[in-house]
C-alpha cells in the first residue's frame, strides 16, 4: 500500500533529481523508495556495512593462514610495486 509522504528538501537539490529521474525514465517517488528501500536493508550481525555484492559473494571462498598480517602485507606488494 502506498502512502502519500511531504519532504521539505532544498530547491536545487529536487531540480536536480527530477532531471536525474527524467533520464533514467523513473518517477522521483520511485528513486527515492528505492533508495530508502537499500538505505534500511538488514545485514547480518557481523557483516561490514562497507561490503559491496561482490565481496559478499566471495566471503568464504578461500582460508587465510592465522598468522596472516594484512598490514605487512600491503606494505610489501606496495615495496615491490613501487620500490
Amino acid at each position: 500500500m502506498n502512502t502519500k509522504l511531504t519532504l521539505t528538501i532544498e530547491q536545487s537539490v529536487i531540480e536536480k533529481a527530477k532531471k536525474y529521474a527524467r533520464e533514467k525514465e523513473r518517477s522521483l517517488s520511485d528513486l527515492i523508495e528505492n533508495y530508502m528501500k537499500a538505505l534500511i536493508e538488514e545485514e547480518p550481525k557481523g557483516a561490514n556495512k562497507k561490503e559491496t555484492p561482490i565481496v559478499k559473494l566471495l566471503r568464504g571462498s578461500f582460508k587465510m593462514p592465522k598468522n596472516f598480517d594484512a598490514k605487512k602485507e600491503l606494505t610489501d606488494r606496495l615495496s615491490e610495486k613501487y620500490l
